[in-house]
């Protein structure tokens, strides 16, 4: 077979829903488990990939992604790999906060967030830049071992956003471009002439409910 012809699939996925989700906070590194709703949403999104076949699963250190992994795992009887390059983005001091305080404690930066946030700079955090360059690494380390084969990533809603700019060459402003809800997955595709594409983008129809968040 041509190598040019050898496409690697990659399952992306959101994590199921948390507290911080639906109270409106920045979450960051803060390790919210799953509510009811998301270990629903981990055993729907699981039931939904399980006929893709993923042969391992890798994900964020943080329970809500991972708990939504292992629940992928299970089902698929892929192998589950924590990968820190798939952890949330590093908030600083805004993690835990309500979204409704810190527009109000910082109404410059919170305008950043809503129209700019690839510019945005936090005390203690990491940029979009940072968030983009460490997963993409870590992708292309994966995409590379695992070529012709099918893989899933659970990761969050700031890593999955810089993460499709960085496989799709989307330049920046690109934050508010793409939209991933809780527990919904993407497909891309890799091959060795064309690199990464996008197959299907932010399937929720396997969920009972969910959360949209905007802002």
């Amino acid at each position: 077979m041509n190598e040019h012809a050898v496409r690697t699939t990659i399952l992306l996925v959101r994590h199921g829903e948390c507290r911080g989700n639906i109270e409106g906070l920045f979450r960051g590194r803060v390790d919210f488990p799953l509510n009811e709703t998301g270990l629903r949403q981990a055993e729907e999104v699981a039931a939904e990939l399980a006929p893709f076949r993923p042969e391992a699963v890798f994900t964020s250190p943080l329970l809500r992604a991972k708990k939504t992994a292992e629940a992928i795992s299970a089902v698929s009887s892929a192998y589950l790999v924590v990968d820190e390059g798939f952890n949330n983005t590093c908030l600083g001091t805004w993690e835990g906060r309500p979204k409704t305080e810190i527009a109000a404690e910082f109404p410059e930066q919170w305008r950043l967030w809503l129209e700019n946030p690839e510019v945005l700079s936090i005390d203690g955090a990491e940029t979009m830049d940072d968030v983009l360059e460490r997963s993409l690494k870590s992708l292309d380390r994966i995409v590379e071992k695992f070529g012709g084969k099918t893989i899933a990533v659970v990761t969050h809603r700031t890593v999955i956003k810089p993460l499709l700019a960085g496989c799709l060459g989307i330049r920046s402003p690109y934050f508010w471009k793409v939209h991933m809800d809780t527990a919904a997955y993407s497909v891309l595709h890799h091959d060795a002439l064309h690199g990464y594409s996008l197959f299907s983008m932010n399937i929720t129809g396997h969920l009972s409910g969910f959360t949209t968040e905007w802002v």
